[in-house]
C-alpha cells in the first residue's frame, strides 16, 4: 500500500532524483523536479481502478501555476496495481459532474457536486 511519503521517495530514488517537496503543505501540487520542469500532484488510491478521477479544481490550479512558470502539469496515481502518470497538457479534459464526499475522510458524510474528469490507465505516459 502506498502513501504520498512513500510514492515522493519511489519517485526520487527512480525516476526524479531532484524531486523536492512543495513548500507550502496546501498547495495545490505536491512536489516538482527543476531538471524536467514537471509540477507534480500525488493521489494514492486504496483500490484500483482503470479510470482515475480528477477534480476539475485541482486541474485548473495546476494547468495555471504551470503556464505561470512554463513548467509542464503531471498528474501521477499510485492503486494496488501500479503507478500511473499522466501529462496533463496533453490530454483533452471531458468534464463531468458527479456527486461525491466532499472529502476522501469516510468520516465525513456529507455530499456535493464536483466537476471531474476521468483518466484511462491506457493513456498514462508509463506504468
Amino acid at each position: 500500500m502506498w502513501d504520498e511519503k512513500k510514492l515522493f521517495d519511489y519517485l526520487k530514488d527512480s525516476y526524479y532524483t531532484d524531486l523536492v517537496m512543495a513548500l507550502n503543505p496546501m498547495s495545490r501540487w505536491d512536489c516538482y523536479s527543476p531538471s524536467t520542469k514537471h509540477r507534480i500532484e500525488l493521489k494514492c488510491r486504496r483500490t484500483h481502478y482503470d479510470n482515475l478521477l480528477l477534480e476539475k479544481n485541482k486541474y485548473d490550479a495546476m494547468v495555471v501555476q504551470c503556464l505561470k512558470h512554463n513548467d509542464i502539469p503531471i498528474y501521477i496515481n499510485s492503486t494496488p496495481k501500479g503507478i500511473y502518470a499522466f501529462d496533463l497538457m496533453e490530454i483533452e479534459p471531458v468534464w463531468e459532474i458527479k456527486t461525491l464526499r466532499v472529502t476522501t475522510d469516510f468520516s465525513d458524510k456529507n455530499w456535493i457536486y464536483k466537476k471531474v474528469m476521468f483518466l484511462d490507465i491506457n493513456d498514462s505516459i508509463w506504468k
